[in-house]
């Protein structure tokens, strides 16, 4: 068994938890900061909420042996936080708790709704605080308060928070986190995103998530490859992206669109573009915000092209790697998500299919918004052998 650092609290503990302990249990059992309150221990609930680097995550999903270097505070560490103190008086003020078991978590993640969002907006804030569930106050009370601390704050001229948190993305414990400044709040904002996200954020990285992808067209990779070479065809064709600057393929602006069902983003940044000498491979890597729901994502397409039919068509095969920080990241389940990435990628490879064959590809058919209710049943489709086989053993 290894020796886990983490700074919990600003405090730097060495720990020697098993492999399978969450980090909820760590703080509960190991460092008696029992204010962390476990409940559904599935990461739904949201009772468990507790910042790492800076972000907001649920504790009792996150393994401990994942935080090794990283900055984790909860709801005890924030006793003097001007924010979470303003927080728990609104609280107390417009009647947002009962039972007080939620409390906790709510703070936390209303926490970082004051930081991020630029004011006062209820239906942001129900958004927001739709992760952490109560059974007492039907949450009236809590949007109340949450809407009267940032109104509050803005009145007196406290903006959004600038950076905070990580300083790049990445998961916790890989050396991004901010120990001695992620509970810092900035005095304005950057008023356009795509601006202040420098290029070296367009870095490699070690995304969260991979998901890997393959479809045909029925071309010969020689075309393929010299229309990848072309960035705006190729935008032109990704559903809901949108380029404002694409004259250097080192730093190229543009904003990509996706909405399910009642959720939108759009997020807006830079990317980059390494392509191999023969065209039939190479990278496409960039990072995003999305302004409203103070979210982040970092990413990278790789693709490869390999003739088929004696080199008449052409296979395309994508690997798609992602980090989500966030309000999204709370929603983002892994199931969704994919389903989200074959959608996307199947209304790609239609349009790319139409491209090369000299049809016009408007931006009706590239910026299609996707259907939640059909992500629900696409996921029901998926998993319906799964569970009809699971019943049929017992």
């Amino acid at each position: 068994m290894s020796t886990l650092a983490v700074t919990i609290n600003r405090r730097t503990v060495d720990l020697r938890p098993e492999p399978r302990t969450s980090l909820a249990d760590v703080v509960r059992d190991h460092l008696d900061l029992t204010g962390t309150h476990l409940g559904c221990e599935h990461g739904v609930c949201g009772a468990c909420t507790v910042l790492i680097d800076g972000v907001p995550a649920r504790s009792c999903i996150t393994f401990a042996a994942a935080c090794e270097g990283a900055a984790v505070t909860t709801i005890e560490g924030l006793d003097d936080d001007e924010i979470a103190t303003e927080l728990r008086a609104a609280f107390t003020r417009e009647h947002a708790l009962q039972c007080g078991y939620c409390t906790p978590g709510m703070l936390v993640s209303a926490r970082d709704l004051v930081l991020r969002l630029p004011e006062a907006d209820e239906q942001a804030i129900r958004i927001g605080m739709s992760g952490n569930l109560c059974r007492c106050t039907g949450y009236v009370g809590i949007v109340r308060a949450v809407m009267s601390v940032i109104a509050a704050r803005r009145a007196r001229g406290i903006q959004l928070v600038v950076g905070g948190g990580r300083t790049t993305l990445g998961p916790a414990g890989s050396g991004h986190g901010a120990a001695k400044d992620d509970l810092h709040v900035a005095s304005s904002a950057p008023a356009n995103v795509t601006a202040a996200l420098p290029t070296a954020a367009i870095a490699d990285f070690t995304p969260t998530a991979t998901i890997e992808q393959a479809f045909e067209v029925q071309h010969p990779p020689a075309e393929v490859a010299a229309l990848f070479g072309d960035v705006a065809a190729v935008a032109a064709c990704l559903p809901g992206v949108a380029l404002t600057n694409a004259a250097d393929p080192n730093r190229i602006e543009g904003e990509i669109r996706v909405q399910v069902g009642p959720i939108a983003a759009q997020f807006a940044g830079l990317a980059r573009i390494d392509r191999a000498e023969d065209g039939c491979s190479g990278r496409i890597i960039g990072t995003g915000n999305d302004r409203r729901s103070r979210s982040s994502t970092q990413g990278e397409i790789r693709y490869r092209l390999t003739p088929r039919s004696e080199g008449r068509v052409t296979r395309v095969d994508l690997t798609i790697g992602y980090t989500l920080a966030g309000l999204l990241a709370q929603v983002g389940r892994s199931g969704l998500v994919r389903d989200l990435a074959r959608r996307l990628v199947d209304q790609f490879a239609a349009n790319l299919e139409r491209k090369l064959s000299g049809e016009t590809v408007g931006p009706a058919q590239a910026a299609q918004h996707l259907n939640g209710l059909a992500l629900l049943l696409g996921l029901i489709r998926a998993r319906l052998p799964r569970w009809l086989g699971g019943t049929s053993r017992h």
